[in-house]
């Protein structure tokens, strides 16, 4: 029996579709990523600026969308939807604000369809009971992290770096875990790279590494509030976009080519990651990387150089793609919510109190 995660990041890109199983420890069947066309991925980032019909039927097609990945995946590893127990969906984060007055985190792919679809049980929704307890609601990995990765003899940092990066300390004894959304990973490199060259991400990193990091627009990015702000914290798209970057570049008032922009972009996210490793686990052994940003082989380089006493490794060394763990995190979270047990941590969100996360969403099953 098995549980399947899906997960379409801040890049909607594509749909991260792992089967999983459950025994001590995840392991993974089948992994596929689905891509998400153009035409769907600039709907999905102009959602704000369109009404709240357009919204409505955007929530129904990626939830066609999501439920059409169940189905490929089941046919193409050949499992039967019957030995699926549940589904846990993230879907497509559209909004999340838990710091602004009435905070809230939305995301969209409509688990009704998805059930009905599939006929397999569907979870989603799991940012927001944590975010009612008064926690940011994420990151949420952190919790899997724990489940999959704590090791009693050594103390690790899991950076799963995607659109944003985030840290997970698990220390080797009993002192509580952290984990916090440092800036940046991806995000500000896709968008700029997209809006100069029209290019959906910067393969390899290659366009940054063309260029030469500008100290001046580093250093005036660097004294952005969020990233010496207290945690537990988490941001997004609403924060850290292009309107950002032209704000502090209108702040310097200096003519910086754009590879130079790129090239500082990346090191801006590589040196957000390592000030905040050295800051809460300098006394750490191991930081294990995984997300997309594992690909951008230039910002990797950079964040080694960076963090050169630690021993880095990915997540593929302790046996799980990096590229899945987002998805296989969700097959996670409907296993512990199908269980009814609490998978916040909250120390790493904030929340007042462990809490139960995510909406179940059943079908009748018929003979």
């Amino acid at each position: 029996m098995y549980y399947i995660g899906l997960m379409s990041g801040s890049s909607a890109d594509a749909i991260d579709t792992a089967i999983v199983e459950f025994n001590k420890k995840a392991t993974l069947k089948f992994y596929r990523e689905y891509p998400i066309d153009n035409k769907l991925k600039n709907q999905i980032q102009l959602i704000n600026q369109k009404s709240l019909a357009d919204f409505a039927a955007l929530d129904n097609q990626l939830g066609h969308k999501f439920a059409d990945a169940v189905n490929e995946i089941l046919k193409e590893a050949n499992i039967d939807p019957n030995q699926i127990i549940a589904i846990g969906t993230h879907g497509q984060t559209v909004l999340h604000s838990p710091d602004a007055k009435n905070g809230t985190s939305i995301q969209i792919s409509d688990p009704n369809v998805i059930c009905a679809k599939t006929g397999i049980t569907t979870v989603s929704d799991f940012r927001r009971m944590d975010m009612a307890f008064g926690g940011q609601g994420a990151p949420l990995a952190s919790a899997f992290h724990e489940y999959q990765f704590k090791n009693d003899d050594k103390s690790i940092v899991i950076l799963n770096i995607g659109g944003f990066a985030n840290l997970t300390l698990l220390p080797s004894n009993k002192n509580e875990i952290i984990g916090f959304d440092t800036g940046p990973g991806n995000t500000m490199l896709d968008a700029w790279i997209k809006k100069n060259k029209n290019y959906e991400y910067d393969k390899d990193g290659l366009w940054a590494a063309s260029g030469k990091t500008n100290s001046e627009l580093l250093k005036q990015l660097l004294t952005d509030s969020y990233f010496s702000s207290k945690i537990p914290k988490s941001t997004g798209r609403e924060y850290f976009n292009l309107s950002w970057l032209d704000a502090n570049l209108k702040k310097l008032n200096k003519k910086i080519s754009n590879e130079d922009i790129q090239a500082t972009l990346m090191e801006l996210s590589a040196t957000t990651i390592a000030d905040a490793v050295m800051k809460y686990a300098s006394k750490f052994s191991e930081v294990i990387i995984c997300g997309g940003g594992v690909k951008n082989a230039s910002l990797i380089k950079t964040i080694e150089k960076l963090l050169k006493d630690f021993k880095i490794t990915t997540t593929s060394d302790y046996g799980l793609s990096p590229d899945c763990i987002e998805a296989v995190t969700f097959a996670w979270l409907a296993k512990t919510r199908m269980e009814n047990q609490p998978s916040n941590i909250p120390t790493v969100t904030g929340a007042t109190q462990k809490a139960v996360l995510g909406g179940i969403y059943s079908p009748i099953k018929t003979n």
